[in-house]
């Protein structure tokens, strides 16, 4: 399964989540009605015996209308609450689970090798890094991914987890946890969250109305107790109904993301020994897999593996059977699970390492178009040749950059520093800027990092902007404000915004502005099922891409037709480059973003045709196109062409 048809399937499964809560919130309504009118049928015959015929004499379809309402309303305001609980995203739930953020500089050898193995699972995937909490009480061996979009994702790992794995094991179950925030089941699970926890209130209700009737019948009130002990009573026992279809809810739509996810980690890695080595330690442990957090059942659906013990796991089980997930992985597996001992992190896994890989897309002219194409089909599904790309690029980038990157400080003014102008007049405005209104200390790191920055390769800018994007998210909102205010100061100083500072600012925007602004949680609703109903927004963006990389007229107006012919709509006409202003192209971005994700391939084929018309496709081109695959949540994989 490819990455868009995994987008559509999460569409599938939202629709699916959906019915099966109308279908909870039914039988709630009815389970309550029904108590309701026992409860009144009992205490209206004063100690008389009740029957059938005295029960349905207190049926009430007025009653039953304002029961039902009450119940849908309670159970919807339920789920909203916890939804805007969760509204800031992945680090909430991992907060909630006891998680301790891993500073991005740290030097103690364990958080170390953890950070590496996200970081370079991040670039090979084209997402931001995302920043790393450690459930450090927690000696079982888990982990999960958590977060609305790639922006706001966050990676949480047990203490055993990082202690009792090696890190070819570790990287196996980090690709795991990639492959939910790349396929959208992140947004799942957060969603499943917040519609539980509004099934699960009626029980509440009950457990405080029990309560409640306690204290009446100790009180001079004790006459009137009965009919809330009843009712609490009933209400806890259709809580438990509700914990039922929680439960079973969460199983069905679980389990198979589950083998899909383990499948995506071994094409990730090319290492099925890592995540079937992690599995088997899991039953190895006595301590398994299980998360000792009051939160964790609630989150039980987005562990690597089963997190809380069931009583009746081969019902509600949220996670297939060890087994058979290691099976499904290693054929030949004897059926001897591992015994972990605590793994030391040597200095080689502390470290940024591994193979250094051939570029999994060097090439130049003739080629270059099927090379480009290889990746767009490589979205979502990055393999072990990116990987091993990304630790190149890891290894290759000056140590002063990437630490830069990891500081929020001095990430601030790394970014700063990738907009600098060269022409020295509007050098001295920018800067002048920055001593005035930037924070303590930024204008001084971003002098500093200029000269580095100057001699930087292009292919390195990108994947040291994904690293800074997680780093950011450190900043407090008012600073992130002036940061923002700051950058648009900075691109604006010479009257003129060139492609690169536009693909800067379109990514800072799209990652960090939802986790700042508390823009809705739940992301852009995917509305455009044919690409004739943003016509005008691919024109603009076909259009950019043609004058990117062509001052000919005549190879402009080319690789703009082979962009039309790709797309397959008639009639298109280059627009005007007078007509793309920063406006314009953004508002025509987020609404390409809205396409339905079986048809955003195509739209990124044709802007594949439009840079590779000439044979050639530059380092700017290739930012630019990854950067709108990007912006339209398509994380694109490094690709390493020919450079400027």
């Amino acid at each position: 399964m490819d990455f868009f048809q995994a987008q559509d399937n999460a569409r599938q499964n939202t629709t699916r989540l959906v019915i099966l809560f109308a279908l909870a919130v039914l039988t709630l309504v009815v389970l309550t009605n029904l108590l309701v009118m026992a409860v009144l049928a009992v205490f209206s015959r004063h100690g008389a015996p009740m029957t059938s015929e005295t029960f349905f004499a207190t049926f009430d379809w007025k009653l039953f209308a304002m029961v039902g309402v009450g119940v849908t309303i309670v159970v919807i305001v339920g789920s909203l609450y916890k939804l805007l609980q969760l509204a800031s995203g992945g680090k909430v739930v991992a907060e909630s689970l006891g998680g301790r953020l891993v500073g991005l500089n740290t030097t103690d050898p364990m958080h170390r090798k953890i950070l590496n193995v996200v970081e370079e699972m991040a670039i090979a995937s084209g997402t931001p890094v995302p920043p790393v909490y450690v459930l450090e009480d927690e000696h079982g061996i888990n982990a999960f991914a958590a977060g609305y979009t790639t922006g706001d994702a966050v990676i949480g790992v047990t203490r055993g987890c990082i202690e009792l794995l090696n890190r070819d094991q570790l990287q196996g179950v980090i690709a795991h946890e990639f492959s939910h925030i790349l396929n959208g089941d992140m947004r799942m699970n957060i969603r499943l969250i917040g519609i539980l926890h509004g099934i699960l209130v009626i029980g509440l209700i009950g457990y405080y109305l029990l309560r409640s009737s306690s204290y009446a019948r100790s009180s001079r009130s004790g006459n009137s107790a009965g009919p809330i002990l009843g009712l609490g009573l009933g209400l806890m026992v259709i809580g438990f109904t509700g914990t039922f279809f929680g439960n079973w809810i969460k199983a069905s739509l679980s389990r198979q993301r589950e083998y899909l996810a383990d499948a995506s980690a071994v094409q990730f890695t090319r290492n099925p020994d890592g995540i079937a080595g992690a599995l088997k330690k899991i039953g190895g442990l006595s301590e398994g897999s299980i998360v000792d957090n009051p939160s964790a059942p609630e989150m039980s659906h987005a562990f690597f593996s089963n997190g809380v013990r069931s009583v009746m796991a081969f019902i509600f089980a949220t996670h297939p059977p060890l087994e058979q997930r290691i099976r499904r992985i290693d054929r030949h597996w004897d059926g001897k699970f591992i015994v972990p001992k605590i793994e030391t992190a040597t200095s080689s896994e502390a470290e940024t390492t591994g193979a250094a890989a051939p570029s999994p897309a060097a090439a130049t002219g003739a080629i270059a178009a099927a090379v480009v194409l290889q990746a767009i089909d490589s979205i979502g599904r990055p393999s072990d040749t990116h990987l091993g790309y990304a630790v190149k690029i890891l290894h290759e980038i000056p140590t002063g950059l990437i630490e830069a990157a990891r500081e929020p400080y001095k990430a601030r003014a790394l970014i700063y520093s990738l907009v600098i102008n060269t022409d020295h007049d509007v050098r001295d405005k920018q800067l002048a800027h920055l001593a005035q209104f930037a924070d303590h200390g930024v204008h001084d790191e971003t002098v500093a990092l200029l000269p580095q920055v100057a001699n930087l390769e292009k292919r390195f800018r990108l994947p040291l902007i994904d690293i800074a994007m997680g780093t950011l998210r450190q900043l407090s909102p008012a600073q992130y404000a002036l940061f923002r205010k700051n950058l648009r100061a900075l691109i604006e100083a010479d009257n003129k915004i060139d492609l690169f500072e536009w693909v800067l600012q379109k990514i800072v925007h799209h990652h960090l502005d939802n986790e700042f602004e508390k823009r809705s949680p739940m992301g852009r609703t995917a509305k455009y099922a044919q690409l004739a109903q943003v016509r005008q927004e691919c024109v603009v963006v076909l259009s950019l891409l043609a004058y990117s990389g062509h001052t000919s007229g005549l190879v402009t107006q080319q690789a703009f037709e082979a962009a039309a012919q790709q797309l397959g709509l008639p009639g298109l006409v280059i627009a005007p480059q007078s007509a793309i202003n920063l406006n314009v192209l953004n508002t025509a971005i987020d609404k390409l973003a809205m396409l339905k994700p079986l048809v955003k391939p195509q739209f990124l084929k044709a802007c594949a045709a439009s840079i590779t018309a000439d044979g050639v496709v530059t380092a700017t081109e290739l930012e630019l196109l990854r950067a709108i695959a990007n912006a339209i949540d398509c994380p694109m994989p490094p690709l390493d062409v020919t450079a400027d």
